[in-house]
């Protein structure tokens, strides 16, 4: 099977139910294979990529969405972001190179933050703490909590692609009997909870929604494609150089002639030479008076 990366949504035409599938093969190789992350590490940042996708599709914005955490395990961070024009990138960082698999121990009791930075309006920030010993738990206790709408994920990570499964009840629409709603959400999401990791990667979309659903009737859209792609700029690490501060900067030129700083995300580096040094802070001076 070819590893595209998409998401792909799809629609059961008898029920207000809906779900998103999403792969992603390069864009998930690219983000993890610029840092040299624990097999656990890597595999637990290819579950934030995913879930970023698998959120962007359920939350309408125009930006950027943020999901990370900040705990006190094994990594101090990590974080993925998915942007409204397809582009995700994702870091994990820790003091000391992790020696744990579960969630966990990883994460520690650090709480789930998801930020929705739109360009057309304010920032939303939804926290929720991490429960259920896995990223797929914590996010259905957040829209459970936050948006009142039964959901469950799903992840499957290896080397070559990290997979994201979303089955979602919708609110309103083909039934209003409220007994009739939960009976249907609770057979779907039975159905989703004997799929296994294996299959989830070995499978296509198509096929795994028969094995799935096949009693079902679903309606299968276009998939959307993503692409890995890092923000970073020499115009930003220059904002970031002067923010230093402008007696340690002038130490660093004295030591080494300029200054080094690489992008944490992509490694990309950017120098600025002692002339360029000395115009961005006469600008920073100007600025400030």
């Amino acid at each position: 099977m070819s590893i595209l990366d998409t998401c792909q949504r799809f629609l059961f035409t008898r029920a207000d139910v809906r779900g998103e599938i999403v792969r992603l093969g390069k864009s998930y190789t690219d983000t993890v294979n610029n840092h040299a992350y624990p097999l656990a590490v890597s595999q637990l940042l290819g579950e934030f990529l995913a879930a970023g996708v698998l959120l962007g599709s359920a939350i309408k914005y125009d930006g950027r969405l943020v999901l990370q955490v900040r705990g006190d395990g094994e990594l101090n961070l990590i974080m993925s972001e998915c942007t409204s024009d397809g582009a995700i990138r994702g870091i994990a960082r820790f003091d000391e190179p992790p020696v744990s698999h579960d969630f966990d121990s990883l994460t520690g009791s650090g709480v789930l933050v998801i930020t929705v930075d739109s360009r057309h309006a304010e920032p939303y920030q939804g926290i929720v703490s991490l429960q259920g010993g896995s990223l797929a738990a914590s996010l259905q206790s957040y829209f459970t909590q936050s948006e009142q709408l039964e959901s469950w994920f799903f992840f499957a990570v290896d080397e070559h692609q990290a997979c994201g499964f979303m089955l979602q009840q919708l609110p309103g629409g083909k039934s209003a009997d409220a007994e009739d709603r939960e009976e249907t959400w609770q057979h779907l999401m039975l159905l989703a909870q004997t799929l296994r990791a294996d299959e989830f990667l070995s499978l296509d979309n198509e096929e795994l929604l028969h094995r799935l659903y096949h009693q079902e009737q679903v309606e299968l859209f276009t998939p959307r494609e993503f692409h890995y792609r890092c923000s970073c700029s020499r115009e930003r690490t220059a904002r970031a150089l002067i923010s230093i501060g402008k007696q340690e900067v002038d130490s660093i030129v004295a030591e080494h002639g300029a200054v080094n700083i690489a992008c944490e995300f992509c490694g990309t580096e950017y120098q600025f030479d002692a002339s360029e040094v000395a115009l961005l802070l006469q600008e920073r001076s100007d600025v400030l008076h």
